[in-house]
C-alpha cells in the first residue's frame, strides 16, 4: 500500500511543476505529515524531491528526473477507456485504476502537453443518469464487472417476475441507459432458462442467445471460476441498438389515431417514443387544409397515451379508440372551466 503511495507521489510530481504539502495529502488521502514521512523516504531511495520553503512553496522533482514507472496495468488500461464516465467508473469499482491510469499518461507526456487531459475534462463531460431520479448502484455491479473484465462464468439467482429463478451466465457486457445498468449475457443452457423468457430476458438473433439482464435485480452472485471463450466477432454497442429497438416495439401494442397541428408533430417525438412517432409522421398522408396531419400512432397502452399526449394541449386532437377521444374531452372541459 505504502509503495503504491509513494509511486504516485513521483508521478504526481512527474505530472506537474510543483504541489504543495496539502495538495499532495489531498490527492494520496493522507495527512500532511504523511507526506513530509514519504519525501523522505524517496529522498533516501535516491529520488531527487526538493523542498521549497516559504509561503508559496511545495515540493518538485530536481533536475528533470523522470521515473519509468509508468507502464500502464491492464486494469488501468482498460478503465482509461472509461474515464469519461466517472460515476460509471466509481459504480464499477474501477475509480482508482482510472486515476492511476491518467496520472502515468501525465506523467509520461512531454511538458507542454500536460494540460491536454484538465483541457478535455473541462470542456467535455459524460452524465450517464436520466434525469429527476437519483442514480442506485447495485451493491453486485462489482462482483458482475469483474466477472465481465475477466471472462468468468456467473451463478446466479434472479429475480424474474417476482421470483428468484437460477442462471448460469456467461457475462458478454455492461451497459449504463439512463441510470440503470444491465447485462448482456448468455445463458449456459438455454434450455435451464425455466421456459419461455419474459420481454426483458428475451434472446435476440444478433445476439445468437445473449440476453439483457437488470444488474439490480440480482439477487446473488458468484464467479464459478471456469472461463468462457468469447465469441470475439460480438459487437456490444451494435447487439445494445438492437436489443433496445427490439424491446421498444415489444412494449408498443396497442394504436392511437391522432391529428396533429405543425407545432403537434414536432412536439410528437419528445413525449412519446421518437421512432414510433418518426414512423407514424412518414405514413401519415398530406395535411389537410388546416395544415393538420392524421397520423397513427403505436403506443405501449392508452393509459400510458393519455399521459404521453396531454401534454401536447392542443396541438393534438385524439380521433381513436372512442374511450381515449372521451378521457381528452373530460380533460378538456376541466381545464376550460379552471381558466373560464
Amino acid at each position: 500500500m505504502r509503495a503504491a503511495r509513494l509511486i504516485k507521489m513521483v508521478l504526481l510530481l512527474q505530472s506537474r511543476p510543483s504541489m504543495t504539502a496539502a495538495e499532495l495529502a489531498r490527492e494520496l488521502e493522507v495527512s500532511e505529515r504523511t507526506v513530509a514521512r514519504d519525501v523522505l523516504s524517496l529522498s533516501e531511495a535516491g529520488v531527487p524531491v526538493y523542498a521549497d520553503r516559504g509561503r508559496a512553496g511545495g515540493y518538485r522533482l530536481v533536475g528533470g528526473y523522470r521515473t519509468r514507472l509508468t507502464g500502464l496495468g491492464r486494469s488501468e488500461a482498460e478503465a482509461l477507456f472509461l474515464s469519461g464516465v466517472p460515476s460509471a467508473l466509481r459504480e464499477m469499482g474501477l475509480a482508482d485504476a482510472a486515476s492511476a491510469a491518467r496520472l502515468k499518461v501525465s506523467a509520461a507526456l512531454l511538458p507542454e502537453l500536460r494540460d491536454a487531459a484538465s483541457g478535455a475534462a473541462q470542456r467535455f463531460h459524460l452524465d450517464a443518469p436520466g434525469w429527476y431520479h437519483e442514480p442506485e448502484t447495485p451493491p453486485l455491479l462489482p462482483a458482475v464487472a469483474d466477472a465481465v473484465w475477466d471472462d468468468r462464468r456467473l451463478s446466479a439467482r434472479y429475480l424474474r417476475k417476482g421470483t428468484e429463478v437460477a442462471r448460469e451466465l456467461e457475462p458478454y457486457g455492461l451497459v449504463l441507459k439512463a441510470g440503470v445498468w444491465y447485462l448482456a449475457a448468455r445463458p449456459r443452457d438455454a434450455a435451464s432458462t425455466g421456459g419461455a423468457a419474459d420481454a426483458e430476458e428475451k434472446a435476440s438473433e444478433q445476439g445468437r442467445g445473449l440476453r439483457v439482464y437488470r444488474v439490480d435485480r440480482f439477487a446473488t452472485v458468484d464467479t464459478t471460476g471456469e472461463r468462457f471463450t468469447r465469441d470475439e466477432t460480438f459487437d456490444l454497442p451494435a447487439f445494445w441498438a438492437e436489443r433496445a429497438a427490439q424491446f421498444t416495439r415489444s412494449l408498443l401494442r396497442a394504436e392511437v389515431v391522432l391529428r396533429l397541428s405543425r407545432e403537434g408533430v414536432r412536439q410528437l417525438p419528445y413525449v412519446t417514443d421518437r421512432v414510433a412517432a418518426g414512423e407514424a409522421v412518414d405514413r401519415a398522408d398530406p395535411p389537410d387544409a388546416e395544415g393538420r396531419l392524421t397520423v397513427t400512432l403505436a403506443v405501449e397502452s392508452e393509459e400510458v397515451a393519455y399521459a404521453q399526449l396531454l401534454g401536447l394541449g392542443p396541438e393534438c386532437e385524439v380521433f381513436a379508440p372512442a374511450g381515449l377521444r372521451e378521457r381528452f374531452a373530460v380533460a378538456a372541459r376541466r381545464a376550460a372551466a379552471l381558466y373560464s
